[in-house]
């Protein structure tokens, strides 16, 4: 059971990491942008495509979270991650319209 649950640690951790640099991905399109670093946006942009091409080729769930369930029974929303459980409900909502309008604005201020 100890090996199960250090491999439920694990997955959840790697997670959280991959989650955090998407959404400072996001969070940072807008702000390259704002300071005229249209390159970097495009990158920031081009970046999380990829990861919401995997989301797509997987149904809308991330690789992890399959991997997480052989592990574990649980199913709440954030048995695969350390994010608080009504983020991890409404995450694609919120980093998708954040993503789509740091796009928007990368788009409305590109020279």
């Amino acid at each position: 059971m100890a090996g199960r649950q250090a491999r439920l640690t694990l997955i959840r951790t790697v997670h959280t990491v991959i989650w955090a640099f998407f959404a400072g991905c996001i969070l940072a399109i807008p702000a390259a942008a704002w300071l005229g670093r249209h390159e970097v946006a495009a990158w920031l942009i081009a970046i999380v495509f990829v990861e919401v091409a995997v989301l797509v080729a997987n149904r809308w769930r991330c690789p992890l979270t399959a991997v997480a369930a052989r592990y574990t029974e649980d199913r709440r929303d954030n048995f695969d991650i350390y994010l608080p459980a009504w983020l991890a409900r409404h995450n694609k909502a919120i980093f998708g319209g954040l993503y789509a309008a740091g796009i928007a604005y990368a788009v409305a201020t590109w020279p």
